[in-house]
């Protein structure tokens, strides 16, 4: 299987990626977060957390180890960027009963990642509520210096946003070779962010669901790979 290294593809090895939205500096890294400098502000989306119980519940078994794959990575990426703020982009759990369902372990490693922090939950559409238990604050979108953070982009030419919710996902087809990895997508005006958390899936960035986002604009994709971000012009992309 091809993995996505700077070697195998001529890509220069970055762990990040600075971006721009409406002439803001962000910088994108490859574990699928965002830093927001003059912000000091971490951001995640579409967390889904306790997806394996959610399941479980319903008779499909999953290994039980997303929520503490998650969390150990997204502690990872605090340790590097200590942001004062960290903004989760809704759907941070897979159900409104997620909260109730993470262990007190798992409880633990929350509250010590949101010691000496602001903690915001933006809701989605799969955790419309959220309970006490995890602590920080809960909104429904959030804006900050000129730019709306929300979970669900909203369609047409809108501006001056960062969302979740679509998983956007590229396949690059390069030297013979193919792979599908989750992806960052934007124009300049709007970014998408990929999913965080270890179970979730991803939409192909082609598929038609992104146009009402986009249109024929062209977009910009970076992609998550084994050892960085990479850009990927949009000649390499194919559908699924």
């Amino acid at each position: 299987m091809l993995e996505l290294k700077p070697e195998r593809l001529r890509f220069l090895d970055a762990a990040s990626q600075e971006l721009s939205i409406c002439g803001k500096p962000i910088i994108a890294d490859s574990s699928g977060a965002m830093f927001w400098p003059a912000e000091r502000a971490l951001l995640v989306a579409d967390l889904h957390l306790e997806k394996g119980s959610a399941h479980a519940v319903r008779g499909t078994m999953m290994p039980p180890y997303d929520t503490r794959q998650t969390l150990m990575r997204l502690a990872e990426t605090i340790d590097r960027y200590d942001p004062d703020r960290i903004i989760a982009l809704g759907d941070s759990f897979h159900d409104v009963g997620g909260v109730d369902r993470l262990s007190e372990d798992d409880i633990e490693i929350l509250r010590m990642m949101q010691e000496d922090r602001e903690w915001i939950w933006i809701t989605g559409n799969h955790d419309p509520e959220i309970g006490e238990r995890i602590g920080g604050r809960v909104c429904a979108e959030l804006r900050i210096a000129g730019l709306t953070l929300r979970h669900q982009p909203l369609p047409g030419g809108v501006t001056h946003e960062i969302a979740g919710h679509m998983h956007p996902a590229a396949r690059l087809s390069m030297y013979g070779y193919s792979i599908r990895r989750p992806c960052f997508v934007g124009n300049g005006r709007r970014i998408v962010m990929p999913a965080f958390g270890a179970f979730a899936g991803g939409l192909n960035v082609l598929d038609d669901a992104f146009h009402p986002l986009f249109g024929d604009g062209g977009i910009a994709v970076w992609m998550l790979g084994q050892e960085g971000l990479y850009p990927v012009a949009s000649r390499l992309l194919r559908q699924d």
